[in-house]
């Protein structure tokens, strides 16, 4: 799946800073609420091991520098650093996928699928979109529009944009909704606006055709929260297919799985250094198993270790 939006979008932008601007004084916040690491203020020398063939007679490596700042690699947008700069010194970098080249890109048949994020405010945007994407559709399996709680006006704009899509649409589709974007991590209570949105469409007979899945401050409390609402479970009968608890296909869970994986990289990268996971079979299987637990109440997962054999 690859992920393309209409507009400005929270999801498509990075912080920016120099870090020769900031005072020498500061507390440094945006550092400490960071949740991806992602801020550093020294410049650091590091050195990795790359994969090797078995003719080679030592790993190579690979040196590069990490510049002082925000590590754009590993920021992904979630915007806290941003109003907790005592001195306003972090910028907002948004960008818009070019929907020309996503279009060919398509067309190589190496794409399953494609996640459209939209304002859900309105739609010639979505519709400017959506006809460069087109006669690209055909080689997709599943069409994701990924959108915010707007309150009634939502189900209308869904239609609209459903509407827009259907002469073109030979796939699956899923409305993915964004109750509370990238706050899975934060606690608890974040999942509470995606139940709460996912109530709300849910309940509605006029909503369009396609799959619900929730985003937006899911995390390992979601799956009970829907199923307190009886919005949830994980095997369906051919004798009610269209059942309530049946309309929820899925979870995406973002922040919250960048969390728990983070840990183990957190901890691997102290003991190892700059590394990949791949080469540390301890912590590869650490962080499969944190994954297999976050998704185990979604897929149905029996083993007793959460893992299917």
């Amino acid at each position: 799946m690859i992920s393309i939006n209409d507009d400005e979008d929270l999801h498509f932008r990075k912080a920016e800073f120099d870090p020769e601007d900031c005072p020498s004084d500061c507390s440094r916040p945006c550092e400490n609420v960071c949740p991806a690491n992602a801020i550093s203020f020294e410049r650091e020398n590091s050195t990795m091991e790359v994969p090797f063939s078995s003719d080679q007679k030592e790993k190579p490596k690979v040196r590069f520098e990490m510049q002082g700042g925000v590590i754009t690699e590993r920021c992904y947008g979630c915007g806290r650093c941003f109003p907790v700069c005592p001195y306003d010194k972090i910028r907002e970098i948004t960008y818009v996928r070019d929907a020309m080249a996503t279009a060919e890109l398509l067309k190589t048949n190496d794409v399953d699928a494609v996640e459209i994020h939209t304002s859900g405010r309105q739609t010639n945007l979505f519709k400017e979109l959506w006809d460069d994407l087109a006669n690209s559709v055909k080689y997709l399996r599943l069409v994701a529009v990924s959108l915010p709680d707007t309150g009634d006006a939502t189900i209308s704009t869904m239609n609209q944009m459903y509407a827009i899509m259907e002469p073109h649409l030979s796939c699956f589709n899923l409305w993915q909704l964004d109750g509370r974007p990238m706050s899975g991590d934060i606690g608890r209570g974040a999942t509470r606006e995606s139940i709460a949105f996912a109530v709300r469409v849910a309940a509605s007979s006029e909503r369009p055709p396609g799959f619900l899945q929730l985003a937006g401050g899911t995390n390992v409390h979601t799956v009970d929260g829907l199923k307190k609402r009886g919005l949830f479970r994980t095997h369906i009968t051919c004798a009610e297919p269209n059942h309530l608890q049946s309309l929820i296909g899925g979870i995406a869970y973002g922040g919250y799985a960048r969390k728990i994986v983070g840990r183990v990289l957190s901890s691997m990268g102290s003991e190892n250094g700059v590394t990949g996971i791949e080469y540390h079979a301890e912590h590869l299987l650490k962080a499969l198993k944190e994954a297999l637990h976050l998704v185990g109440s979604v897929k149905s997962y029996n083993h007793p270790d959460g893992m299917q054999r």
